[in-house]
C-alpha cells in the first residue's frame, strides 16, 4: 500500500468521525438539557459507568467532570456487581454509557440502581434499547456507521460519546460559574495551577537566606553577601530590617567601570534607593509580570512596614514553573 493510499484511508476515517459529530448537533435537545439539570441538582457525585471502549470513554468523561466543578468518578460495571455498587449513594446521579444499550454488565446492576432511586442518565446509540428505555433521561449518540471499514471497531461511536460528554461537562462548568481559579485548585501540579495558586511566600528566600547588608557596609562586603546568598543582589537595611535600598551585580559591574574602591566605598552612596518591592501574599505570576515590565531580574519582599522578609529572582520563578 503506497503513501497516498494510507493518507486517503486516514482522511476517510476523520471525515467519517466528523460526520458522526455533525449528526449530534440536533441531539443537543431537551434530553440534553434535562441531563444537565439532574447533574446540577445532584447533591452527591456523578457516577459514570461503561464497559469496554465505552468504559474508557466514561473514565475520561468522569475525569473531565471532576476537574471542571462536577464531582464525579468512574465505576466499572463488572466490579459493581461484586461489591463496588456500594459506591453509589441515594444522593448521586448515574451516567451510563453503552452504544448498543444492551451491555450485560450494566443491565445486571440496573435493578439495583433503580432500587436506590437515583437518576439514571444514559448515553446510547440505540434509543429502543433496554438501557435507553430504563433511563430517567437518555441522550442519543447514534452514528450512521463506524469509521472502521468492517463497521465493527468502536470509532465514530466512541468519538460521539466523548464529544457529548465534553458538551455536558462544559455546559455544567458554565452553569456553575466555574472560574480559572477553581480550575487551578483541581490542577495544582499544572502550569495554570502554579500561576494562579503559587504565592511569592511559597518560593522566596526568606529569613537568613535573604541577602542584606547595613548602609555602612563597604562594597566588598556587599559582594561577599551577594556571593553567599547567590541571588545576584542584596538589600540594604537599617537596624530594624527596613529596606533602604538595593545593590545588584549589575550595579557592581557599572561601578567597577568607574574605578571605585570597593574596600572603602559604602553601599549607601551607590545603592538604588527607590527599589521595587512586593509583599509575600502576592501571586508569583504577578512577580513575573513586575520583573518583565521593569526589566529587572530580582525583587525584595517586604511587609507593611517595609521590613525585609525575603527575596527572589527570575531563576526561582523558572524553577517553580511560573515562567
Amino acid at each position: 500500500m503506497n503513501e497516498n493510499e494510507l493518507r486517503r484511508l486516514g482522511v476517510a476515517v476523520i471525515e467519517s468521525e466528523i460526520a458522526g459529530l455533525q449528526g449530534l448537533l440536533p441531539r443537543v435537545d431537551a434530553s440534553f438539557v434535562a441531563a444537565c439539570q439532574y447533574m446540577l441538582a445532584c447533591k452527591g457525585r456523578i457516577v459514570v459507568t461503561g464497559m469496554g471502549k465505552s468504559g474508557h470513554i466514561g473514565s475520561k468523561i468522569a475525569a473531565t467532570l471532576a476537574s471542571t466543578g462536577s464531582p464525579a468518578f468512574f465505576m466499572h460495571p463488572g466490579e459493581a456487581s461484586h461489591g463496588d455498587l456500594g459506591m453509589i449513594t441515594p444522593s448521586d446521579v448515574v451516567l451510563a454509557l453503552s452504544n448498543s444499550g444492551e451491555t450485560n454488565e450494566i443491565l445486571t446492576i440496573l435493578p439495583l440502581i433503580k432500587r436506590l432511586g437515583v437518576a439514571l442518565i444514559t448515553m446510547t446509540g440505540n434509543v429502543s434499547s433496554t438501557l435507553s428505555r430504563a433511563a430517567t433521561v437518555n441522550i442519543d449518540v447514534t452514528v450512521e456507521s463506524e469509521a472502521c471499514p468492517l463497521n465493527l471497531a468502536p470509532t465514530s461511536s466512541t468519538t460521539a460519546a466523548l464529544a457529548m460528554g465534553d458538551a455536558l461537562a462544559i455546559s455544567l462548568l458554565e452553569a456553575r460559574g466555574f472560574t480559572a481559579e477553581d480550575f487551578a485548585m483541581s490542577h495544582p501540579g499544572g502550569r495554570l495551577g502554579r500561576r494562579l495558586l503559587l504565592l511569592i511566600d511559597d518560593i522566596m528566600h526568606g529569613g537568613d537566606r535573604a541577602p542584606r547588608v547595613s548602609p555602612d557596609t563597604n562594597l566588598s562586603g556587599a559582594v561577599l553577601e551577594m556571593t553567599r546568598k547567590g541571588l545576584g543582589m542584596t538589600a540594604v537595611v537599617d537596624t530594624e530590617d527596613r529596606v533602604l535600598g538595593l545593590i545588584t551585580d549589575g550595579d557592581l559591574r557599572r561601578i567597577l567601570d568607574h574605578q571605585v574602591d570597593v574596600h572603602t566605598t559604602k553601599v549607601d552612596t551607590l545603592m538604588t534607593r527607590k527599589c521595587t518591592t512586593v509583599q509575600a501574599h502576592v501571586l508569583a505570576a504577578e512577580a513575573l509580570r513586575i520583573m518583565e515590565e521593569k526589566k529587572i531580574n530580582g525583587l525584595l519582599v517586604v511587609d507593611e512596614q517595609n521590613r525585609l522578609l525575603g527575596a527572589l529572582n527570575m531563576h526561582d520563578l523558572l524553577r517553580a514553573g511560573v515562567v
